[in-house]
């Protein structure tokens, strides 16, 4: 894995490899080895692991099946602009169907 540093904004880095990390599972991984699980928790933990994502893909088919409400959309936050999408007036399409 590679995190590139812009302009030495090295806080903006350790955030964008903290959730990098955090999404791969490497924290819960690092929390797992940290101690010993005995086998009957393993067990346990596993079998709501297992019932935890039966109950997601039946929620899931319903879903798509319409007999459940999708859920909502987040909304999408503030981001940076597009630097490839330009907001200049003169920057917009020209339509040949509609002459000059």
């Amino acid at each position: 894995m590679r995190i590139f540093v812009r302009d030495n904004n090295v806080e903006q880095a350790l955030r964008f490899m903290k959730k990098k990390l955090q999404r791969e599972g490497i924290f819960r991984q690092l929390r797992m080895k940290e101690a010993f699980e005995k086998p009957s928790e393993k067990r346990v933990r596993e079998q709501a692991e297992a019932v935890r994502r039966a109950r997601k893909a039946t929620r899931k088919k319903l879903q798509r099946e319409g007999l459940l409400p999708m859920p909502k959309p987040k909304p999408k936050p503030p981001g940076r602009p597009n630097p490839f999408r330009s907001t200049d007036s003169t920057a917009q399409a020209i339509d040949p169907s509609k002459g000059k």
